[in-house]
């Protein structure tokens, strides 16, 4: 089997320590796709070249960054770009990992792109911010910060020689569903977003809808898309079908295609079939609302929102489910081939 190169790119000497992390997550997703190789699955013969990619972004609370006040904590994230073999530029696909970082799904879903001719980039929110992740604590990273990182990573991505600006969508797992979903907001592109470029798609999968932000339907015009599961205890599927509600009554471009006897993580393979509980996972089944910019209340006390509300909690069920991975995976692919103008 004839491997790809691989051309990392090297951080200056300061940002080391950062660059070292991001190769290992490198490392992680290009070993999954060798793994998958030589057990026999069909291994993509588009990829050209890899590269690692630092960003340099900023750590930031959410009160931060729904007011536009302060400047956060400098940070240089990374992310890992695939690009395909292709004559002109490619179109892209931004991965926003959820609270456990990345994993087998993203790689499964990442090759399947790229046997299509769409070039991926797995952005990376945690390992500079020494977070391993999120599951446990949701407080140690605003859940909005990686929308900076998104919008930052375009600047850079959208001067790539080998990508197509124009053509640049995104799609979250979980907690990064979250921000795929919210970055559509147009009043966070004015605010966050110099890059210059438009995401051509937003796409949640299984991602967070409780919070109800200031002219949050206000959103672009480009297609949001979220994929959910009927029996989601992590994250409830209710408050999506209330948001997409509002979105469509607004004249807004968003669709919810969820799936019955589903739970979260459902395009996970690595999860059993049967739900299995996980204990120690910190659930929020709040409803949030932006009181005033940067105010978040907890509508059921009617104070600011905390982790230690009565609805945040513990334990959320995760199963795999190949019915419903293998239907959003063809939906998904439909609708990237769409907007990016390829034949399916």
């Amino acid at each position: 089997m004839r491997l790809p190169s691989i051309w990392p790119v090297f951080p200056a000497s300061g940002q080391l320590a950062v660059w070292v992390n991001s190769a290992c997550l490198f490392l992680a997703i290009f070993s999954g796709a060798l793994g998958a190789a030589r057990g026999g699955e069909p291994q993509s013969v588009s990829l050209s070249r890899i590269e690692v990619v630092p960003v340099e972004s900023i750590t930031i609370s959410d009160e931060q960054f729904l007011s536009g006040e302060g400047t956060g904590k400098p940070t240089t994230v990374a992310g890992v770009l695939r690009l395909v073999r292709s004559a002109r530029p490619a179109p892209l696909v931004i991965f926003i990992a959820g609270s456990g970082g990345f994993n087998q799904s993203v790689d499964v879903l990442g090759r399947q792109l790229e046997q299509i001719g769409i070039s991926t980039f797995a952005l990376d929110g945690f390992a500079a911010r020494n977070i391993a992740d999120t599951v446990s604590d949701q407080s140690q990273l605003g859940r909005l910060n990686m929308i900076v990182d998104l919008y930052r990573s375009l600047a850079l991505l959208g001067h790539h020689r080998g990508i197509d600006p124009a053509r640049i969508a995104v799609v979250g797992f979980s907690r990064g569903g979250q921000v795929a979903l919210y970055s559509s907001l147009r009043r966070f592109q004015k605010r966050w977003n110099t890059s210059g470029v438009e995401l051509a798609a937003h796409i949640s999968i299984f991602g967070p809808c409780n919070t109800r932000f200031i002219d949050d339907t206000e959103v672009s015009d480009r297609p949001i898309m979220l994929f959910h599961g009927e029996l989601d205890d992590y994250v409830e599927i209710s408050p999506c079908r209330r948001y997409v509600e509002r979105l469509r009554d607004a004249g807004r471009n968003a669709t919810l295609v969820s799936y019955p006897d589903t739970w979260h993580g459902f395009n996970y393979p690595a999860f059993p079939l049967k739900p299995v509980l996980l204990r120690n996972a910190q659930t929020n089944h709040c409803e949030i609302v932006e009181q005033a910019p940067g105010v978040l209340i907890d509508a059921a006390t009617n104070q600011r929102f905390s982790y230690e509300d009565g609805c945040v909690g513990r334990g959320a069920h995760l199963a795999y489910s190949p019915e419903a991975a293998m239907a959003m995976e063809a939906r998904l692919k439909g609708l990237l081939c769409t907007v990016f103008g390829l034949a399916e």
